[in-house]
């Protein structure tokens, strides 16, 4: 008993480190993504900006204007994709499962296109669309694996052809009004360039509050994985919960591609990653997902814009050289089966 007692407590040691370090980290990335560009800027000029509403100079229009929107819509995006990607695996008890792999975001990025068509000049529908795109598009990938064979190829394929059809309509779009104020290729590739803070006050939001309520579900999640049967005999009214976890995944998902566009497959490899650290309980997977899954958009960022200067590389482009592989590899490691952590 003293042994199991001991085994607990140095597990939860283990958890609390790990949290830290991420979160320590993420800081330093976070300051660093401040101070690099192709303009370097030091620590105290950084901080006088940031902490000093007077502070005049190249350096601080610079920090305001510029890094500052850019690295918190970042911060933002690697959140809430993370946390979409541990709720879809966990709802779908799928591997592959995650916002670009199923369709969500591609789903998302019709309805932005969609809003810039219809509603060129409302601030707030790009977001608002995204969210009922998203949705929309994970209920229907859930439903064609549900009455499907409920194979997670079945998942996948299902979101390949959607996002096919999705892009074809995106396309179209731009193709119908070539005035709409978007960059098509940043949007689809997924890029932080160009954002502003009016362009994701309504996005972070949305982000925020579903990050909370994932969090606050973290417990229903972690009884969902245990199977239907399981979660209805501990008095859980299973598609209630499943419609309510999928509603916060899109929410994730729609406002970060209303601003950052198509960015894929951080949340397919941050949840897989973040389990080797802390194991399959979501109430430690999610907040550990977060932090990765920040940290990782971050560096992508900044070694796009700063590697390749004075070129920029949008930090999409570098998410699919690494989630490709993965992706790849996650697909050949266990063929077939539902296991979340296969």
């Amino acid at each position: 008993m003293r042994t199991l007692s001991n085994q607990n407590n140095n597990r939860i040691s283990q958890n609390v480190l790990a949290l830290l370090a991420l979160s320590v980290a993420l800081f330093i990335i976070f300051i660093t993504c401040l101070c690099l560009g192709s303009v370097h800027i030091s620590i105290p000029d950084v901080a006088d900006s940031l902490f000093h509403p007077n502070a005049a100079g190249k350096a601080a229009v610079i920090i305001r204007s510029i890094r500052l929107p850019r690295v918190l819509s970042g911060l933002l995006a690697g959140i809430a994709l993370s946390t979409s990607g541990v709720v879809l695996q966990g709802v779908m008890n799928n591997a592959l499962a995650g916002p670009s792999t199923i369709g969500v975001n591609s789903g998302a990025g019709f309805s932005v296109m969609l809003a810039y068509l219809l509603l060129p000049k409302v601030t707030w529908a790009g977001p608002v669309f995204a969210f009922f795109g998203a949705l929309i598009t994970t209920f229907i990938i859930f439903l064609l694996a549900y009455f499907g064979d409920k194979s997670r190829m079945t998942i996948i394929l299902a979101g390949i052809t959607v996002s096919s059809f999705l892009s074809a309509g995106i396309n179209l779009i731009k193709t119908i009004d070539n005035d709409i104020t978007i960059n098509l290729n940043s949007f689809m590739m997924g890029s932080l360039a160009g954002v502003s803070f009016s362009s994701i006050t309504l996005p972070a939001v949305g982000i925020i509050v579903a990050f909370i309520f994932a969090v606050i579900m973290a417990r229903a999640l972690n009884i969902i994985n245990l199977g239907d049967d399981i979660a209805r005999s501990l008095g859980v009214n299973v598609n209630l919960l499943r419609f309510i976890l999928l509603t916060i995944s899109s929410i994730l998902a729609g406002c970060v591609v209303s601003y950052a566009g198509l960015l894929g497959f951080v949340g397919l490899i941050v949840p897989h990653i973040s389990r080797k650290l802390f194991g399959n309980d979501a109430r430690l997977l999610i907040p550990g997902s977060a932090l990765l899954g920040a940290s990782l958009v971050l560096l992508c960022d900044l070694i796009g814009r700063v590697v390749f200067s004075p070129y920029e590389l949008p930090a999409g482009i570098l998410m699919s050289f690494i989630g490709g592989p993965f992706f790849l590899y996650l697909l050949l490691r266990k063929k077939g089966g539902r296991r979340v952590n296969a």
